[in-house]
């Protein structure tokens, strides 16, 4: 499936894109046009660089493939660069595998020790830093110790079963035991049935009569209590005389319709007088003298001679005999008014003695026949106690037995039952004995396997080291016979049957070492399973047909290669890239470091 990467401001390259083709991919340009830039763009999008283009703040490279689109994006803040997005490779232990053993460009760190004959170990075996396996191990102890617990388990109830088999034989015995001799008694008590009902019917009874008994009882005090406050409220309970009130009320009654009548009387005489003279109509009722100080007016009553003032004194004096009238009849109205008040007072405490009086009757002839129906129902329940001691005698012993025989019956049928189903479980739990006998077993080779990886992979990578080595070799003719990686990863050269220093070496012979060097680690962690992309630049000491040579021996380690190469190298059997319409920084300033 083709790889489509589209790049701005990544290295050397401003704008660019370009078709990766399973199988070799070949940049090929003279110096300067962006090879280099290329292959840094895709290990930007794999996540493994951040080569922004100076004097940019920003870039980005799109890495499309069949089956996901992977952007990152390089910013420059503060003097640092940043990435976001998703790069194609996500995980730590990936990217540095694929830094180490799938980028093999110029600043490929194995590439630069077998050039600069530096010890390889620590970089031939650095991805197990990243594999926690101090961390793994313990955690598979803890694992086989809860594995191992379970088993035990397992063991003990193995154990456990011949023991849960016999009890519940016995059981089952013991039960059957029990079922024939309940049937016997059974049998043999026939004829007592009609006893049997009887004793039950008077239990029933009793259990009536001893309810209506606490009944009775609970009434009786509640009753009593009643009785007591009623008592305690009439002794309490001061009635007054109301006879004098009475008396008093009669005389006021009689005095004030005296009063009102002086009042009523008087008030007509005055107001018939009181008119006459303030309309001026005395003429009316007796002829009138005019003289010249006063008038003489004969009086209309007596006939006696008087005078208009005279008769106005004389109203004047009938009015205040009238007002005395009303004053005392305010007065006598407000005494009987309170009189009355306490006449009601009276009235009502002597109606409250007659309900208290009642009440206390009610309740004491209650009382009395509730006391005298506790008395019959205590009786009742005497008798029903005799006949039920008499009928228990007869048929206490079988029952007492059956009652017996019947509670072992539901005791051992529980326990057989929870025998049996301790039994299902144990047998369940016998039953894992071989799968946790595998799971420890597995564990125990695991943790001896991650105790051993370390030693396991240096094993596999000198072994990978001297095939890949073997097979190259078979394809060159080189100045060296044979190569090594000691126990030490040191890198042993043989020349001429004898040892032979790495600087002596050509530099085509030692960038053909440090790329088997890396292999070695390719295939030791199985590096292709994760980092489909392997990268070659730089080769510049190998001749084309030596390239060639190499390309097409890693060509069957990985889905694509990519590499770049000048003008002038043979074509290769795969896609051709070409940057010619690419925009690069050296066509703007002429100068440019990555090629």
């Amino acid at each position: 499936m083709t790889w489509h990467l589209s790049i701005e401001n990544i290295a050397g390259i401003r704008r660019g894109e370009a078709h990766i083709e399973p199988g070799v991919n070949a940049v090929r340009a003279s110096n300067w046009q962006g090879k280099s830039s290329f292959l840094t763009s895709i290990k930007a999008a794999c996540g493994t660089a951040a080569p922004l283009t100076d004097g940019h703040a920003s870039g980005q490279v799109v890495l499309q493939t069949n089956d996901e689109e992977c952007t990152v994006i390089l910013e420059r803040m503060n003097g640092t660069i940043s990435r976001t997005g998703n790069p194609y490779l996500d995980d730590e232990y990936d990217r540095v595998c694929a830094e180490l053993f799938a980028f093999l460009d110029e600043d490929n760190k194995i590439r630069q020790a077998v050039r600069d004959g530096t010890n390889v170990e620590t970089l031939l075996t650095r991805p197990l830093d990243f594999e926690n396996i101090d961390e793994q191990i313990a955690d598979l102890r803890t694992e086989r110790e809860q594995t191992t617990t379970e088993l035990e388990r397992a063991e003990s109830a193995a154990d456990r079963l011949p023991k849960l088999h016999q009890r519940i034989t016995d059981l089952e015995s013991d039960l059957e035991a029990l079922r024939v001799e309940r049937a016997d008694i059974n049998d043999e008590t026939g004829g007592e049935n009609a006893a049997r009902e009887q004793l039950s019917d008077c239990r029933a009874e009793r259990e009536r009569v001893n309810t209506n008994i606490e009944r009775l009882e609970t009434t009786i005090e509640r009753v009593r209590e009643t009785l007591s406050k009623k008592q305690t409220e009439l002794e309490a309970l001061s009635v007054p005389s109301g006879d004098s009130i009475e008396r008093e009320l009669e005389t006021l009654h009689a005095d004030l319709r005296t009063v009102e009548r002086d009042q009523e009387l008087l008030q007509s005489v005055y107001e018939a007088n009181k008119r006459v003279l303030d309309e001026g109509r005395a003429e009316l009722l007796s002829d009138i003298s005019h003289g010249m100080l006063s008038d003489t007016v004969p009086c209309w009553l007596c006939g006696e001679d008087t005078t208009r003032d005279s008769i106005e004194a004389q109203l004047d004096a009938l009015a205040r005999q009238i007002s005395d009238l009303q004053t005392q009849t305010a007065t006598t109205r407000d005494r009987v008014e309170e009189l009355e008040g306490k006449r009601t007072a009276v009235q009502k405490v002597r109606r409250r003695e007659r309900e208290l009086t009642d009440r206390i009757a009610d309740l004491e002839t209650r009382l009395a026949e509730t006391e005298e129906s506790l008395t019959n129902a205590r009786e009742r329940r005497a008798d029903l106690n005799r006949q039920i001691d008499e009928l228990t005698t007869e048929v206490d012993t079988a029952d007492d037995r059956i009652s017996d025989l019947e509670s072992e019956i539901k005791y051992t049928e529980a326990a057989l039952t929870d025998v049996r189903e301790e039994l299902e479980e144990t047998e369940t739990q016998a039953e894992r004995r071989d799968i946790l006998e595998a799971e420890v077993h597995s564990l125990n080779e695991e943790i001896t396997e991650l105790r051993n990886r370390k030693e396991q992979i240096k094993h596999r990578v000198r072994e990978a080291f001297s095939a890949s080595l073997d097979d190259l070799l078979a394809r060159f003719e080189t100045g060296f016979e044979t190569a090594r990686l000691t126990s030490t990863f040191e890198l042993i050269i043989a020349r001429d049957g004898r040892e032979a220093q790495l600087n002596s070496l050509s530099e085509g012979e030692r960038e053909l070492l440090g790329i088997v060097a890396a292999l070695a680690g390719h295939k030791a962690f199985d590096v292709s399973d994760r980092v489909p992309v392997m990268l070659l630049d730089q080769l510049g000491g190998l001749a084309s047909d030596n390239l060639q040579t190499v390309v097409n021996y890693l060509n069957d380690s990985v889905d694509y290669l990519v590499l770049t190469v000048y003008p002038e190298y043979d074509r290769f059997d795969g896609h051709e890239i070409s940057p010619a319409e690419w925009q690069v920084v050296s066509h703007d300033s002429g100068v440019d470091t990555a090629t």
